[in-house]
């Protein structure tokens, strides 16, 4: 009864490091690949302060996007080093 046991044991073991498993990263959600906003326009005829105040949404803008961008491609690219370094 124990060297059928161990046989048995030693068949799903071989079976189960027999199968190839095929690693592959994820690839990005789609939402995440989204291009940042267009940035507004002024018209010819604003005045400084409406210019002012759309150049000054603009910048802040940017600069949000421009962080989450660079925030998401640098964890992205650190979980993808992790990933391929495991074996």
């Amino acid at each position: 009864m124990k060297k059928l046991l161990l046989l048995t044991v030693i068949l799903l073991a071989g079976c189960a490091t027999s199968v190839p498993v095929e690693r592959k990263f994820p690839d990005a959600p789609q939402e995440l690949m989204e291009k940042c906003p267009e940035l507004k326009q002024t018209e010819q005829t604003s005045k400084l302060s409406e210019v002012l105040k759309v150049v000054t949404e603009n910048y802040s803008q940017y600069q949000e996007c421009k962080l989450e961008v660079y925030t998401w491609i640098e964890w992205y690219s650190t979980q993808k080093q992790i990933f391929d370094s495991v074996k």
